[in-house]
């Protein structure tokens, strides 16, 4: 009988070893699926999942569409099992290892290779690297998954807490999201789709090697400075000698932008198994690693190296951004401080909160994330979340924020409800916090970690002190303190090391209690749940608005792709089921009866809303950032979609940019101007990240008629100082327009450049489009037919507000896009897409605000 090895290298990255005298197969083709019981085989997609592989087989139908949701259901209840076979040659067997690694298994599952079980995953999050060189045989191998219902083999734990834990976003009557340590939204969300998941989310593969492997390396930063980077590279091998065998360890270091290489040798004797290598290394005079828009995201190149008996037996590679980063949490006059600190300059976040863009993750490939990152940069954003319902995000997520000098907030994955706090519950959360700290510590983007959103915040805001026995409640208690301020920071720092940690988002604040925000990151849901109106968000700014947000639907295309005619209407069946928040369509109506007039149909109510949560948010945004420095952050909820769906997003699920995103894109520019109606003055702002002074701007500020157009204008020369916010020009509004004129007139201004360059335009209306008296008007239309490209030239005798050019194509991408046309304004807009064809004469329609009343 063959005698099993069993490791699980849990605390390993998620590469393979880069064996320089070994092989690695990869085993991701060939499966087959089928639920258990039935012999009833389908190929499968490595990575993927039951249900995504359910669906291309068309045995389930599309999720997206209409009610097919409750349709897929039935088979989370089920159990699942995959199967492949594979050959290994005498050759690969002479080797003297082999390590199969499972990268990500979703979730509970038994793994058993030629009759032996050599795995038992209880972790979407934790990769499994295990020793099988004694199980393999020459020829064919059969390698069988079982994978377990996320929900009836935990429905025991259920049974026997005798209550259901208060998982709201768990969209079925049995909680049992809170016992499985997979992606939360897989269950639902307030926005999401349930599809509780099941298979190989991602790849395995087979690694034969001899002698010794790198099971790890830590580039870890000491002491950084624009003098001298000081540096200790954490090297962990593993050593299949049975004595101790002399070795020599290196690391060469080198910056993607220079030829020039350094190498530094270490001695060292191997023992038998687990070995740690320290190698100092001091750089003098590093390039650093800069945020987008302040300079340069410098990468270095660091190479770890095994030599035996002068031969190179492993390697492996860390890129990474020489820089520091902390988060400033320090008493002052107001409370306390939130901000971060970027090589020692005070840095203000902007950006949004981001959740999976897949509820099939697995889709989720790198052309995804580079148009996630395109998206990002187009918005001028510095700062992205990584909320803590979703999942550890793929090394490619990480590699774009750092290749882009994008910062990333890094949640553990936790959300919004209590979690048991067993030993083995919490060992199991212990393996997944070491493998992701490990995994993603060389990431020169990864700011800092946050131990989870909105769990604390209810434990003590959200009334399950009410709802549950005190004895009960008393260890949700306990349980959050052992897991977010004892086990999770004692992992950080000994695993880390290097940055901060905060036990969880909110980090001491309530949005019901705004007394709160003077000294904590805040969930502002004032607006929205609060149902404070807009302008009200600039009355109660906090030091760092972690999460705040307005929903509205998606644009019509993306209505249609889910929903018949005969849906469209806010009640319907189809349309309940892609809202998922219990009160957002009945919210999104309420605010548009206070700001707007009814609209006359679906397809206006739908525009409507779209330009609302735009100039909403653009509203809340400008003011945080004129706050700055007591206000250091902005980010939104939520940047993406999961499916198609009514949300809080500024991109729908196919890619189309909301107003919001127009928005964002203009308020959170290097180089904004900001303006604040109060007193009856208006105070213009510069808004700038930039480390300079930027002494070379003209203001230009016009009064505009509706229907004249320019009766005013005022020019003036301003300076705009680095790295923060200033009132560069304060006009009392007597000067520019009487009280009457206010319904009939808007401020147009403007800053340049030296050589005459626009750098931001600023639009002001006094009021909101229900006591405007907007124009009737025709907006001209003339479009230019170029394959991938339409020109588009608008132009209206009278003011159109809030135009909205659309295409029937998804993901189009628009170089301007809801936009206020002035009186004999014209304005060129470029629509690209490999999709348009200049034969095709793709229709374009545009609509304006007047038009919808």
């Amino acid at each position: 009988m063959k005698k099993l090895s069993l490791w699980l290298l849990i605390f390993l990255p998620v590469f393979g070893y880069a064996q320089k005298n070994g092989e690695t197969l990869l085993l991701n083709d060939g499966w087959t699926f089928s639920q258990t019981n039935k012999d009833t085989w389908h190929e499968a997609q490595v990575p993927g999942s039951v249900q995504h592989d359910l669906i291309r087989h068309k045995v389930l139908p599309d999720p997206f569409y209409g009610t097919n949701e409750k349709l897929i259901q039935w088979v989370e209840d089920e159990n699942w099992d995959f199967k492949k076979t594979f050959n290994v040659s005498a050759k690969q067997l002479k080797h003297d290892d082999a390590v199969i690694f499972f990268e990500g298994l979703d979730t509970q599952a038994d793994v058993f290779l030629n009759g032996a079980r050599i795995l038992r995953s209880e972790n979407m999050f934790v990769g499994y690297k295990i020793s099988v060189k004694n199980i393999l045989k020459e020829g064919e191998n059969s390698l069988y998954i079982r994978f377990y219902s996320p929900v009836q083999s935990l429905m025991p734990a259920r049974l026997t807490a005798g209550y259901d834990y208060p998982a709201g976003n768990d969209h079925r009557d049995e909680k049992l999201s809170i016992y499985n340590r997979k992606a939360p939204y897989h269950f639902g969300w307030d926005w999401g789709i349930r599809i509780a998941q099941m298979g190989i989310w991602k790849p395995v593969s087979l690694t034969f090697y001899d002698k010794a492997r790198i099971d790890d390396f830590y580039v870890k930063q000491k002491s950084i400075s624009k003098e001298k980077a000081e540096i200790e590279n954490i090297i962990e091998v593993f050593s299949l000698n049975e004595k101790p065998v002399e070795a020599t360890i290196s690391v060469k270091y080198n910056m993607w932008v220079m030829s020039y290489r350094r190498q530094i040798n270490k001695k060292t004797t191997l023992n038998p198994g687990k070995n740690s290598i320290s190698i100092p290394v001091e750089i003098n005079q590093p390039y650093l690693w800069m945020p987008t828009g302040w300079g340069t995201p410098y990468l270095y190149d660091f190479i770890a190296s095994i030599n035996i008996d002068n031969q190179e037996i492993a390697q492996e590679i860390v890129t990474t951004g020489l820089r520091t980063i902390r988060l400033v949490q320090e008493p002052d006059k107001h409370g306390k401080s939130f901000y971060f600190e970027v090589n020692g300059i005070p840095l203000f976040a902007k950006g949004a909160n981001y959740i999976p863009g897949e509820i099939f993750t697995t889709q989720q490939n790198e052309d995804y994330y580079t148009k996630l990152f395109d998206n990002i940069e187009a918005a001028n954003m510095n700062f992205v979340r990584v909320w803590g319902g979703g999942i550890y995000e793929n090394e490619e997520f990480y590699r774009q924020a750092d290749k882009r000098g994008i910062l990333v907030w890094q949640d553990f994955i936790f959300g919004c409800v209590p979690y048991p706090s067993d030993d083995r519950f919490l060992a199991n959360v212990k393996d997944e916090v070491i493998y992701n700290l490990k995994r993603l510590r060389n990431h020169a983007s990864l700011a800092f970690w946050c131990g989870n959103n909105e769990v604390e915040e209810g434990l003590q805001h959200w009334g399950w002190d009410k709802q549950y026995p005190a004895d009960i409640y008393n260890v949700w208690l306990e349980g959050y303190d052992k897991t977010f301020r004892e086990l999770i920071p004692g992992l950080v720092n000994e695993f880390d090391g290097t940055r901060s940690y905060i036990h969880g988002s909110p980090y001491d604040s309530n949005w019901g209690n705004p007394e709160t925000f003077a000294s904590s990151d805040v969930h502002d849901w004032g607006l929205w749940y609060g149902h404070l109106p807009f302008e009200g968000m600039a009355g109660r700014l906090p030091r760092f608005a972690s999460e705040f947000g307005f929903q509205s639907f998606p644009e019509m295309k993306t209505i249609r792709s889910f929903s018949p005619e005969n849906e469209w209407n806010l009640e319907s069946e189809v349309m309940k089921v892609h809202q998922k928040a219990s009160t957002g369509n009945s919210l999104i109506k309420k605010y548009m009866d206070m700001y707007y007039h009814e609209p006359r149909n679906f397809e206006d109510f739908v525009y409507i809303g779209l330009i609302m949560q735009g100039n909403g948010m653009e509203e809340s945004v400008e003011a945080m950032r004129r706050g700055r420095p007591y206000c250091m952050g902005a980010l939104y909820w939520q940047i993406n979609d999961d499916w198609p769906v009514v949300s809080w997003s500024s991109i729908d699920y196919y890619g189309n940019w909301k107003a919001q995103h127009y928005r964002m894109r203009d308020v959170l520019a290097p180089l904004a101007l900001g303006v604040e109606f109060k007193d009856n003055q208006l105070n213009y702002y510069t808004l700038s990240d930039f480390l300079t002074d930027r002494n070379d701007l003209q203001l230009t500020v016009q009064v505009v008629d509706f229907n004249k157009g320019v009766v005013k204008q005022f020019k003036e020369k301003v300076n705009a100082k680095a790295n923060s916010s200033n009132v560069v020009r304060t006009f009392n509004v007597e000067e520019l327009l009487s009280e009457a004129d206010k319904s009939n007139r808007m401020i147009r201004a403007w800053l340049t450049d030296s050589k005459g360059k626009k750098l931001s335009v600023k639009d002001h209306f006094f009021y909101w489009p229900n006591k405007l008296n907007l124009p009737q008007t025709t907006v001209q239309t003339s479009v230019k037919y170029a394959d991938g490209k339409y020109t588009v030239t608008l132009i209206s005798k009278k003011l159109a507000k809030d135009v909205f050019i659309e295409i029937p194509v998804m993901g189009a991408k628009f170089t301007d896009n809801f936009i206020d046309l002035l009186p004999g304004e014209k304005k060129v807009i470029e629509i690209t897409s490999p999709e348009l064809k200049a034969s095709a004469k793709t229709p374009v329609t545009v609509r304006h605000i007047r038009e919808t009343y």
